[in-house]
């Protein structure tokens, strides 16, 4: 009887070994991970340093034109924040293509899905409006989005930006300008003669933002386009020259987005 209860001890101490064995084993111990945090967009829109007060005819470009500014329409995408080491995160990378409008306040927030790890960055890019490759036709199905269609005539994909307003032209008369952005063409005899299409999006690099991503907490960036940028440096735009419809004349919107470098800034919220 001894000799058995002794058996069935030493076997039970072997099963628990290996049992405790095999959990062991089975379960690596847990690390913690590393601390995240988020970050946001908000967009303002500005004449100068004011936020602009829409359809109102009280504002002038360096041209002189006098006009106002009944709504702002546009895309961003393939934003990219950047550390002080020069490596870089591209965010969103699944949902690219952000759409801003006036009208939408909703879309004046572009909060990334990421969980970006803490610490200090250095700069933000993106481009300003969709670069050809992704720029295609159909792509957007719902309104707004689909609203921002290019014609399948000028190259299709969809406009960079809407900015509608009107200006007190020559004859001193309110007229409508469409400034908008996309996709340009060259003709070979205009209007009908299409032989290539440029693409017009470019990039925002803004330089020395200094921000921080805290440990489970959204930072905030405020970005700022100025419109009377749009207008200014290196070239001084002229409603009066170019007119109210620049969606054909590459000249004006090669002129348009060399203006474009300096329009956006940034503040931390």
């Amino acid at each position: 009887m001894k000799l058995l209860n002794k058996a069935r001890n030493i076997f039970l101490t072997i099963t628990i070994a290996i049992l405790f064995l095999m959990y062991s084993c089975g379960n690596d111990p847990i690390v913690p991970s590393d601390p995240v945090g988020k970050l946001k967009f908000e967009f303002y829109h500005l004449i100068d340093n004011s936020k602009i007060v829409f359809d109102s005819l009280i504002y002038f470009n360096e041209a002189g034109n006098k006009y106002l500014i009944n709504e702002i329409q546009y895309f961003i995408s393939d934003v990219e924040i950047h550390n002080d080491d020069g490596s870089s995160i591209i965010l969103n990378e699944w949902n690219d293509i952000h759409y801003i409008d006036t009208d939408m306040e909703s879309s004046q927030e572009y909060t990334f899905k990421e969980d970006i790890s803490t610490g200090t960055y250095s700069a933000i890019s993106f481009t300003f409006g969709i670069v050809d490759s992704k720029n295609e036709s159909l792509m957007f199905v719902n309104p707004p989005h689909s609203f921002m269609f290019w014609p399948e005539n000028l190259g299709g994909g969809y406009h960079y930006m809407k900015l509608n307003g009107k200006w007190i032209n020559e004859d001193n008369l309110l007229a409508p300008f469409n400034f908008h952005l996309g996709r340009g063409q060259i003709y070979y005899s205009f209007p009908d003669s299409i032989t290539d299409y440029i693409d017009n999006s470019f990039r925002i690099n803004m330089q020395n933002v200094s921000y921080n991503i805290m440990a489970d907490q959204t930072t905030t960036i405020v970005i700022n386009m100025n419109m009377n940028k749009w207008f200014s440096n290196p070239n001084t735009y002229d409603h009066n020259y170019w007119g109210g419809d620049i969606m054909q004349n590459q000249e004006a919107m090669s002129h348009a987005i060399e203006n474009g470098h300096d329009v956006f800034t940034y503040t931390l919220k």
